[in-house]
């Protein structure tokens, strides 16, 4: 008797987006897109409004921080669901919303409810990479962030560059309201900016990025905790760097106002330093790859970043880079290439053996 293939609703909350996709099989049947809102909630129930009774086999979720866990999925039972609120205030900007969703759907779909995790893609980091230099008796550490979207890269690169360059030392960028960089050799992460919280690394749509630590003691001083972290997640990267104009890329790039010129060219320079320095830990590089909302779609800022890197062999067709190309240098050039993030089938991908066990 033939089986009938599963349908897994998945579900990738950002911090300023939702998209999902109804899979039946390998195939996405249906897609949803709701992006700019800090309404996670309001934007589930539309969806769960007008899937009009299809109930999926289970459903997957993006949990932006999963601890120390190493494994690509797991079951959200309630042992799990009480770790995973632990961990709230390690990533306060995205797991309330990704939470939120597990319950909402817990509720509408009595299925199982399995977790992706954004950090389990850099377990492989080295010691050097992972140790914070603050005394071990706080158990901190890096995780890094983005893991889901570097996982797909990984999986596409192969086909994209062949498997031999595939394998060399690649830095993908995952550039969006949310921004990181990760270096990859042999297709495992060996390197990323993003550290202990998703506000660290490279400069974002209202997070800083690094910072002198000084610098949060100077707020600390001025500030209640509560006030420090709605500065920290919500105040801070271009909608900080452009005087609150906007934390929007896109809105930037098409304001004539210094201001905006600024925010573009820190954000620029600060990408652009952070892939030179990933370039010093393997002697250089083999690709560059772009994804993420501005990886994908702004030219000029990818533009800028490479202009910064020919020293290190990178040169861009702006024909090609103006049309979002897939290929995006010279011929003379190591190649620089802009692959969509697919978060939602790496999900599926990663999660079905759990369904299939269970099914």
């Amino acid at each position: 008797m033939a089986v009938a293939p599963l349908t897994l609703l998945v579900l990738n909350s950002g911090s300023s987006s939702l998209r999902a996709t109804l899979f039946r099989g390998g195939e996405g049947i249906r897609h949803w897109h709701f992006s700019g809102t800090t309404d996670h909630e309001g934007a589930l129930q539309s969806l769960l409004n007008d899937l009009e009774g299809q109930r999926p086999d289970g459903v997957v979720h993006r949990l932006v921080h999963g601890g120390a866990v190493a494994e690509g999925a797991r079951v959200i039972d309630g042992v799990e669901r009480s770790r995973l609120e632990a961990l709230v205030p390690l990533a306060p900007l995205h797991l309330p919303a990704n939470l939120r969703g597990v319950d909402l759907c817990t509720a509408c779909f009595p299925v199982p409810q399995i977790a992706c995790f954004d950090t389990a893609f850099h377990a492989t980091l080295p010691a050097l990479a992972m140790r914070l230099p603050v005394p071990a008796r706080f158990h901190l550490r890096k995780f890094g962030f983005h893991g889901l979207s570097y996982a797909h890269l990984a999986r596409r690169l192969p086909g994209v560059l062949g498997l031999r360059r595939a394998l060399g030392r690649i830095v993908g960028l995952h550039l969006g309201q949310g921004a990181s960089a990760c270096l990859l050799h042999h297709l495992t992460s060996v390197e990323t900016t993003m550290g202990y919280s998703p506000a660290g690394g490279l400069v974002m749509g209202t997070r800083s990025g690094d910072l002198d630590p000084g610098v949060m003691l100077a707020l600390g001083l001025e500030l209640t905790w509560d006030e420090l972290a709605q500065v920290v997640y919500h105040e801070m990267g271009l909608w900080a760097l452009s005087g609150g104009i906007s934390a929007d890329m896109k809105t930037l790039l098409a304001d004539g106002r210094e201001e905006a010129r600024f925010a573009v060219e820190f954000f620029c320079r600060r990408v652009a330093q952070s892939v030179g320095a990933m370039a010093t830990l393997l002697g250089g590089l083999d690709a560059l790859v772009f994804t993420g909302g501005i990886g994908e779609h702004a030219g000029a800022v990818r533009s800028l970043i490479v202009q910064s890197l020919s020293f290190l062999g990178f040169t861009l067709d702006e024909g090609a880079n103006q049309e979002n190309a897939p290929f995006i240098s010279t011929a003379q050039s190591l190649p620089v290439l802009i692959i969509p993030a697919d978060e939602e089938d790496l999900m599926r991908e990663v999660a079905t053996p759990l369904f299939t066990l269970r099914h």
